[in-house]
């Protein structure tokens, strides 16, 4: 078990910093900080950009995108250039959802999709997307190479226990109000490099005693968390 990330304790470490001082700075009447408030979408910008500059699939960069446009419509919105409430279009969710329901087990297997994809017992990586769902998989594959997953209001449990490292592999995910769950044979080592941002990254795994398997788990929780097990 190794939980080494010092740019993931920078970047929280600064995000404190900087509410810590707008705080200060609106509590001591220098600066109105309810001004700069109105460009609170650009956390979703922020998110986005976190999400497209760690993702290596056609899947992460949508969701991605769609955190940078949602937040830039929001701006947009604020700033009296277009008119855009978010109440009139979440039905669009619900639309999602269910095209979710209707269309995972018919979009293929086996290969990366948007709307969830999922991976057969043999894939050597692995696309898995759960958006307001779950996935529960197992991989049994010999030669694991890594891949990414996605939990955006939903939940991932990947079972790996039965798979095989050639030597190093590494794996992406990102969690937003969502979980994921891997669980990782006896052999392997893991070294986690997640940046938890009001998430967690909990790596409960025993390292054994030769480590010739390497799997790195790399990415964000964001107000989510990421659980490793073996």
């Amino acid at each position: 078990m190794n939980n080494n990330n010092p740019q993931g304790r920078i970047l929280v470490g600064a995000l404190l910093l900087i509410f810590g001082a707008a705080a200060l700075i609106d509590n001591l009447n220098i600066f109105n900080m309810r001004d700069i408030f109105h460009f609170w979408p650009m956390v979703f910008i922020f998110v986005g950009a976190l999400k497209i500059s760690k993702s290596e699939t056609t899947a992460g960069y949508v969701i991605g995108c769609g955190f940078v446009g949602l937040g830039a419509l929001l701006i947009l919105h604020h700033m009296g250039i277009i008119y855009f409430r978010m109440r009139d279009w979440w039905p669009i969710f619900l639309i999602f959802a269910g095209l979710m329901v209707i269309f995972k087990d018919r979009v293929g297997t086996g290969t990366e999709n948007l709307l969830g994809s999922s991976s057969t017992n043999q894939d050597s990586v692995c696309n898995i997307v759960a958006v307001m769902s779950g996935n529960k998989l197992q991989n049994s594959t010999q030669d694991f190479r890594g891949g990414e997953i996605n939990a955006i209001m939903g939940g991932v449990e990947l079972d790996l226990r039965s798979a095989s490292i050639q030597s190093e592999a590494t794996l992406n995910v990102f969690a937003m109000w969502g979980g994921i769950v891997l669980k990782v044979p006896n052999d392997w080592t893991v070294i986690s490099h997640g940046s938890p941002i009001l998430g967690g990254f909990d790596d409960k795994t025993v390292p054994p005693m030769v480590s010739t398997k390497k799997l790195y788990i790399k990415g964000y929780a964001l107000m989510g968390g990421v659980e490793i097990l073996n």
